[in-house]
């Protein structure tokens, strides 16, 4: 009975500040650390790490499309070679500042339009699951349920865990809605509690329409730039540890 908590930080930069990362820290039991490109710079990556192996708290890369104006949440017309070594780049990186601190790299998990476009694209899943395992084949690489991903890192031989999210509405296949259209986001820690639990007791979500969708959950994730973060996850640890649930990476 053990599930695993996540969410993305360090995605501050520069003089601008978002999130509430030092508080979340407390709550997750691993974290997904923005990479430079869509967010983060190597300042708030150095500290953001060296948070997490305060909190002893298992550690993933984070990287996205090199789209700091959309927060890498727009699509780009990539090739498969570009999506390879803007992975290599940023968990390179990431890694370093890890080792540095004494600590090791856990996982990866795409960010944003890198992420969903992946989950739908086969040859952009192979090259993505291709990068992660060239730099360690231990790795650990976070995706949708059912995706391209999930594909493609079973036949490539790399350990995939399938990510749920408390804080997004999902469409009758089993995907994210989009951020631009009604129903994306799901308001109220206590509703986010009651539809997780329901995705990892019954493996099961319901649809912005209503239909009941199958659904796998390894980890959760609490998006760390949503407004109600901090009481997301709070709430999601409580309801998790009652059910008898252990909060483990």
């Amino acid at each position: 009975m053990k599930i695993d908590l996540n969410s993305d930080l360090g995605e501050s930069f520069g003089a601008y500040k978002l999130g509430m990362d030092s508080e979340i820290l407390k709550f997750v039991s691993s974290v997904n650390i923005a990479c430079g490109f869509h967010a983060g710079d190597p300042m708030v990556m150095d500290r953001t790490v060296e948070m997490a192996l305060e909190n002893n708290v298992k550690i993933g890369a984070h990287p996205g499309m090199p789209d700091l104006m959309g927060f890498g949440r727009r699509i780009m017309n990539i090739t498969e070679e570009e999506a390879r070594n803007y992975v290599v780049y940023q968990v390179g990186a990431l890694k370093a500042f890890v080792e540095g601190r004494g600590g090791r790299l856990n996982h990866v998990k795409p960010h944003g339009a890198l992420y969903n476009m992946a989950a739908k694209d086969a040859k952009l899943s192979e090259a993505i699951v291709g990068a992660v395992k060239s730099i360690d084949p231990e790795l650990i690489l976070f995706g949708l349920p059912n995706s391209e991903t999930e594909k493609a890192a079973a036949a490539m031989g790399l350990k995939f865990k399938n990510e749920v999210f408390a804080d997004r509405g999902y469409t009758d296949e089993g995907v994210l809605v989009p951020r631009s259209q009604p129903g994306a986001f799901v308001k109220g820690a206590e509703t986010c509690a009651d539809r997780i639990a329901a995705m990892i007791q019954q493996g099961e979500v319901e649809s912005i329409s209503g239909k009941i969708v199958k659904i796998k959950a390894d980890t959760v994730c609490v998006h760390g730039d949503n407004d109600e973060a901090l009481s997301f996850v709070s709430t999601l640890k409580d309801r998790l540890e009652n059910l008898g649930f252990i909060i483990s990476a």
